[in-house]
This record gives structure tokens, sequence and C-alpha cells, in this order.
């Protein structure tokens, strides 16, 4: 299977770096179209993801239109990480643009520890390349692929511009190096976790399990929670909005804070998401842990 991943990928590669611009565009959208046609297992879930999250506030033309730019969303996303393979800082810097960028300054300054937080949004692999291109060294973590060759392929990727990658599993120990070594530590904390692996909070006025290790090591560590998501137009030119930091707190009643910083990461993402749906990757079982019934 890592072979089949492995040719597909090196098709896929050498389609984005040698096809023509004037075909790119039609061809990508067409690539996403036959996986919207034949994927009807993530097209369910994506749609009782909307359901969920919008119920009839939301048009059902509406929730049509969000469940294809998924697929044409991760298409473009594949595309685009094969560019990024080797990027310079010259060449990002000329398709992203930052909002809000002093609230990250201002902590890199300050010399605070940092926690970036995100979800799988947008064009989500490239803000660690920018943090690290353009602010400061960052630390990420991630789940590693299944295939080892397709996987080393990925982590040479990620790694450009002094940013290290921790696999996902047993990462707190590597987390709490980066911290105390002043690296920029981010991560993804947007998808379903087990029971054991986070806390409950409110997303779109449902509850769901989310992780809970940022909150963790921001109240141990003093760190401040810096929530960032990217969006794009055109999937040519992309704009990193860094959202008010989250202060860590630290009272007698450790629950009640890891709860709080929490739910305000949740509420960030969730504010993230709302501004602009069709962003997201609704292809999680978000509520599994909490409402399994509804994937049913």
């Amino acid at each position: 299977m890592d072979k089949l991943y492995l040719i597909i990928f090196y098709i896929f590669q050498f389609f984005v770096k040698n096809i023509p611009d004037f075909l790119m565009n039609p061809v990508l959208d067409f690539i996403a179209w036959l996986i919207f046609v034949f994927d009807k297992k993530h097209r369910k879930i994506i749609k009782i993801n909307l359901d969920f999250a919008y119920g009839k506030s939301m048009e059902e033309k509406e929730k049509t239109r969000i469940i294809k730019k998924c697929y044409k969303n991760l298409v473009y996303f594949l595309a685009d990480f094969v560019k990024n393979q080797g990027i310079t800082k010259d060449e990002l810097s000329k398709k992203v643009t930052f909002e809000n960028k002093e609230v990250l300054e201002n902590a890199v300054k300050e010399n605070k520890k940092i926690i970036l937080i995100t979800a799988h949004y947008g064009n989500w692999e490239l803000i660690a390349l920018c943090i690290g291109a353009f602010f400061d060294k960052v630390t990420g973590v991630g789940r590693a692929l299944e295939g080892k060759t397709i996987n080393n392929i990925l982590k040479r990727n990620r790694e450009q511009f002094d940013i290290k990658m921790l696999d996902k599993q047993g990462a707190m120990k590597g987390m709490i190096k980066a911290l105390k070594q002043g690296r920029i530590l981010g991560l993804l904390v947007d998808q379903n976790t087990a029971e054991k692996e986070g806390v409950v909070v409110d997303f779109f006025e449902k509850k769901a399990r989310q992780s809970h290790s940022t909150a963790i090591l921001s109240r141990k560590f003093g760190a401040v929670i810096i929530p960032v998501f990217i969006t794009t137009d055109d999937y040519k030119n992309y704009k990193i909005t860094f959202y008010d930091k989250i202060t860590p707190v630290k009272s007698e009643d450790i629950d009640k804070d890891i709860l709080e910083l929490t739910q305000k990461q949740s509420d960030a993402m969730e504010k993230a998401i709302r501004n602009k749906p069709d962003e997201w990757f609704w292809f999680h079982k978000k509520w599994k842990n909490q409402y399994e019934e509804i994937y049913r």
C-alpha cells in the first residue's frame, strides 16, 4: 500500500510541477469533482456535520456548495503542498500576508512561552512554514502517516525553516522540551478525542470533546495561547490571521482552569469557522465522542 501511495504522489507531483498554468485549475477542479462524486462516505459525514452545526439556519443550497468546496479545498491543498517543497522565504512572502501579526510579534519580543493553535482549516500546512520563516523557530505536532516513505516526504516538507515535528503519539515530553527551549509550539486542536485525551467544551452550541494538552501546558508553564487561521479566495494568495492571545490562568482549581482555557480555544475556532465555513475540513466526525448516534 505504501508503494501505491508513493506512485500516486509522484504522478500527482509530476502533474503539478509540469502542467501549464492555464490548464492547472480546470484539471484540479475535475479531480475534485471526481472525488466528490465517488466518495459517498465522506460526503455523508460532511452533510451530517453541517446539519448538526447549523440545522435549518443554513440553506440546503449553501450546504451543498460547502460540501463541494471541501473537496476542492482538499485537492488544491495537496497541489500547494507539492509546490511548497523547497520553497524560499521570498516565494513565501509573495503568496502570504498577515493580519494582526503584532499579537505574535509582541509575544516573541517579550520572550513569552508561546503555543499556537489552529485547525484543519484553509491551507493549514502553510502556517508553520510562515511562522518558521518570518517569526521564530517552531516545533509542531502531527500524526504520522501509515506509509513510511510517504510520511518521510511529508516530514521533509514540514521541517523547512528550522521547524521540528513531533509524532502526536507520546508528544507531551517533546512539547515540554520545546517550550523550555523557547521554541514556538504549534498544534491542531479541532479533532474529536478519546475520553481520556480531552475535556468536553461547547462548540457550535453542542458538546464536543477537545484535546486539553495545550491548556495543561499553558497553565503549567505560563505560556500564552495564540489562535491563528489561514484563508484564501483564489488558492494563490493566502491571509494568515492571528486572534487575540489567550492568557494562562492558574487558580487552586486545576480542572476549572483547564476547562476555561480549552473552551476559549474552542470559541476561537468556532469564530473562524463561522466567518468562512467553507474552509474548514468538515470530513472529521467532530461530535462522535458525545453524539455517536448521528454518524450511524
